[in-house]
C-alpha cells in the first residue's frame, strides 16, 4: 500500500529558513546579539564601578604653605577646593578619551553600544570595551601604595600598603555568562518567530 505525502509546505518553511540565514540576515543578527550583550555588560560594570569624592587642590597661603582651618570639626586640617566631581572613572566605560569623561559628556550604555564597532574574527563577532582613566585597571585588581605618603587629591595620608580590587569587570563578565544562555535563547526565538511570520 502506497501513501502519498505531502511536503510543499515543509519546502515553503525550508526555503523561509534558508533566507533567514542568508549572510546578510544572520550577520545582522549576530551583531544585534552581541551589541545587546556588551549594553548588558556595560550596565553592571558601571553600576559596580566606585564613584571617588572627585579632585581636590590644596589652599595655599601666599608662601605656598597650606592652609589649614583655624575652627569648627575641620579644625587643623588642610582646606581644599573641589576641581571635579567624583565618577570620572564610571562615565569612563562610555567615554573615548580621558578628557570626555572627565567633563561628563558621556553617552548612556545602550547609546554607547549601538556606536560601538562589531568586528568578526574569524566565526566570533566582538566588540571591544575599554575604559580610558588611566587608573582604571588599579581601581580592578588591586594596587601598592607607601603608607604615610600624603595625597593632595584626597586631602590625607595613606594608611595600607595594598588596596584590594573592586574586580568590576571580572564579577560582571562572570554574572554575564551564566545569563548569556537565556538572553540568546529568547533572541533566537524572536528571530525565529519573525522569519517564520515573514517579518
Amino acid at each position: 500500500m502506497a501513501v502519498k505525502k505531502d511536503f510543499s509546505q515543509l519546502e515553503g518553511l525550508k526555503k523561509q529558513f534558508e533566507q533567514a540565514v542568508a549572510l546578510k540576515e544572520s550577520r545582522f543578527f549576530y551583531e544585534e546579539c552581541i551589541r545587546e550583550l556588551a549594553a548588558r555588560f556595560l550596565a553592571k560594570v558601571i553600576r559596580r564601578t566606585p564613584v571617588g569624592p572627585g579632585v581636590f587642590e590644596v589652599i595655599r597661603d601666599k608662601e605656598n604653605n597650606p592652609v589649614k582651618y583655624k575652627r569648627g570639626k575641620n579644625k587643623g586640617k588642610i582646606r581644599r577646593r573641589q576641581l571635579t566631581n567624583g565618577g570620572v572613572l564610571r562615565r569612563a566605560w562610555t567615554a573615548q578619551t580621558q578628557s570626555q569623561a572627565e567633563s561628563g559628556n558621556t553617552p548612556d550604555a545602550l547609546s554607547y553600544v549601538k556606536m560601538v564597532n562589531v568586528r568578526k574574527a574569524g566565526s566570533n563577532y566582538q566588540i571591544i570595551i575599554t575604559n580610558p582613566m588611566q587608573y582604571a585597571s588599579y581601581v580592578e585588581y588591586g594596587h601598592r601604595q607607601t603608607p604615610g605618603k600624603f595625597v593632595p587629591a584626597l586631602g590625607k595620608r595613606l594608611k595600607k600598603s595594598w588596596v584590594n580590587g573592586k574586580f568590576m569587570m571580572t564579577i560582571s563578565e562572570h554574572e554575564l555568562r551564566l545569563e548569556v544562555p537565556n538572553i540568546l535563547r529568547k533572541k533566537l526565538n524572536k528571530y525565529l518567530r519573525e522569519v517564520l511570520n515573514g517579518k
